[in-house]
């Protein structure tokens, strides 16, 4: 892919990855670590463990979170074992861009006003699951 090509895709998915770095900056000053993988910044420590363990509607709370290019995980462990997952889900942010976010939310409030589940039944889930492998 050419550099404007690259540069197009952090562009569009932009406006979720400051999110990613908001939340993630409030990660780390609470002792919280950052690096840089695959050209995605993941963050990873205590006070997003707490969130991501009570602020999602998981009943054991969510592993890793994606905001465009920002992966945010509950510790290194986490990050390690949904990389793949959550490149996933960097890819669906390049194609959705500012989108993606409400896109996701309608999606599932579709399959759960259809009696499916809203996390493991929505279509970016399930595509992350399929292709977690393959990235």
């Amino acid at each position: 892919m050419t550099s404007a090509g690259r540069f197009t895709r952090y562009l569009w998915a932009a406006p979720a990855s400051a999110l990613g770095v908001i939340l993630g900056a409030v990660g780390i000053v609470a002792g919280g670590r950052m690096s840089r993988h695959t050209g995605v910044l993941e963050v990873e420590g205590r006070l997003l463990a707490w969130g991501l363990t009570r602020l999602t509607w998981l009943e054991d709370g969510a592993t890793a979170i994606t905001f465009g290019h920002v992966v945010l995980a509950r510790d290194q462990a986490s990050l390690d074992w949904t990389r793949g997952h959550e490149r996933v889900h960097v890819r669906q942010y390049e194609r959705w861009g500012p989108l993606f976010i409400p896109v996701y939310v309608a999606a599932s409030a579709w399959v759960m006003a259809h009696g499916r589940d809203p996390y493991w039944d929505n279509p970016f889930e399930r595509e992350a699951r399929d292709l977690e492998s393959a990235v």
